[in-house]
């Protein structure tokens, strides 16, 4: 198995800009399932062609996907290695909120001192009785 590098920063900003929207992310959703023309993509959207093609290149740009000539069709089929990288990249942020979260929660149950406690250090030895 290839190890995999980590994403660069112009990388990650490639792939969230791309995940960005709803056509872009059924776009990669598809072309999952199987490799597709862009004709055939256009073909679901209430949009031009031009439209989708643009949609197709921020994902290629991204390397998400990867575009091949075959005859006259562009045909389109997602990039398993760089969705295996951008899900490798979200999952060390789900870690990073998890134990942030943990974190949060055992200070949040760590017990607060009673209110006896505080009310006997914070109280003017002149008041008590007997003065």
């Amino acid at each position: 198995m290839v190890a995999q590098r980590e994403l660069s920063e112009a990388e990650v900003d490639r792939v969230f800009h791309a995940l960005a929207t709803s056509t872009r992310r059924d776009i990669l959703r598809r072309t999952i399932e199987r490799e597709q023309s862009v004709s055939t993509l256009a073909s679901e959207y209430e949009m031009s062609f031009a439209a989708v093609q643009k949609h197709v290149a921020v994902l290629e740009a991204a390397d998400l996907i990867v575009k091949r000539a075959e005859g006259r069709e562009r045909l389109v089929r997602a990039n398993p290695e760089m969705i295996a990288r951008a899900r490798a990249l979200l999952a060390r942020y789900e870690e990073l909120w998890r134990s942030r979260i943990a974190r949060l929660d055992d200070l949040l149950a760590e017990t607060p001192a009673s209110p006896a406690d505080t009310t006997e250090a914070t109280e003017d030895p002149r008041t008590e009785e007997g003065d």
